[in-house]
């Protein structure tokens, strides 16, 4: 008679067996029955917290493709955190790293599952709180304060406008803002290169407006810095009014 399987030996046994039957029998002592019932809870548990994060990859996809990445990516994945919030950041992971899938995708799929991941990601990042600033003061003399809670995205495929009645021929690429404004509610703004290579500036070096803008003209050899000071106030100023910016600062 086989010895009893230590507690913890049981459980990797149990989810071995739960996550691909055919490759992994049953520990001794469950009942296969309510071994099928767990499996079911447990993949059916996975896949809502995926459909809540990927509606409209799942939509594009169709029941057949969708139920066939859940149900492969149940099987082999190996997740990296034991928090259900990280489950879509795992799927996402897998699905932009397996070389293999289980099924043919749109060359744009994985840049669409991002873009939808990335809402939950603002919405639920942890952040400190927000830095004092002037909600009025000028941004070019001063320090532009971004939103704690932002991510500055680029695309090669314009994945804000997939959906169910359109779907692109070739990539386009797509420049987008996400964060998390003073009533938390997460917004999306779209930007150029350029605005974008502002943000990122703003971001990694906290330069005031008028630096960053100065910064740009110089990278892309502009012939009249002056005209992009103007257009660089006038951005900063908009993304303040979505509320991307909260303010400047001197400090």
């Amino acid at each position: 008679m086989n010895a009893p399987l230590s507690f913890q030996a049981f459980q990797f046994a149990l989810a071995h067996h739960l996550r691909s039957t055919r490759n992994a029998g049953r520990p001794a002592g469950v009942a296969p029955r309510r071994a099928g019932i767990y499996r079911e809870l447990v993949r059916n548990n996975l896949e809502g917290f995926l459909l809540a994060c990927f509606p409209v990859t799942r939509t594009l996809l169709g029941p057949h493709r969708w139920q066939r990445l859940v149900n492969v990516f149940f099987r082999d994945a190996r997740c990296h955190t034991p928090y259900f919030r990280e489950i879509p950041r795992e799927f996402l992971d897998w699905l932009l790293t397996t070389e293999a899938l289980p099924v043919a995708l749109p060359a744009w799929i994985g840049e669409l599952a991002h873009y939808e991941w990335a809402e939950l990601a603002v919405d639920v990042m942890e952040t400190a709180a927000p830095q004092d600033c002037a909600a009025d003061s000028d941004l070019l003399s001063n320090r532009p304060v971004l939103a704690p809670a932002l991510m500055n995205l680029a695309y090669a495929w314009p994945v804000h406008r997939i959906g169910r009645d359109w779907r692109p021929r070739k990539a386009q690429a797509t420049y987008l803002l996400v964060f998390r404004d003073a009533a938390d509610a997460v917004q999306f703004v779209q930007l150029n290169p350029v605005s974008a290579r502002l943000v990122a500036l703003l971001q990694a070096e906290g330069l005031t407006g008028h630096a960053a803008c100065l910064r740009i003209a110089g990278e892309l050899a502009h012939p009249n810095p002056d005209a992009l000071l103007m257009h660089g106030a006038q951005l900063l100023n908009q993304l303040r009014a979505a509320g991307a910016i909260l303010g400047g600062t001197h400090d």
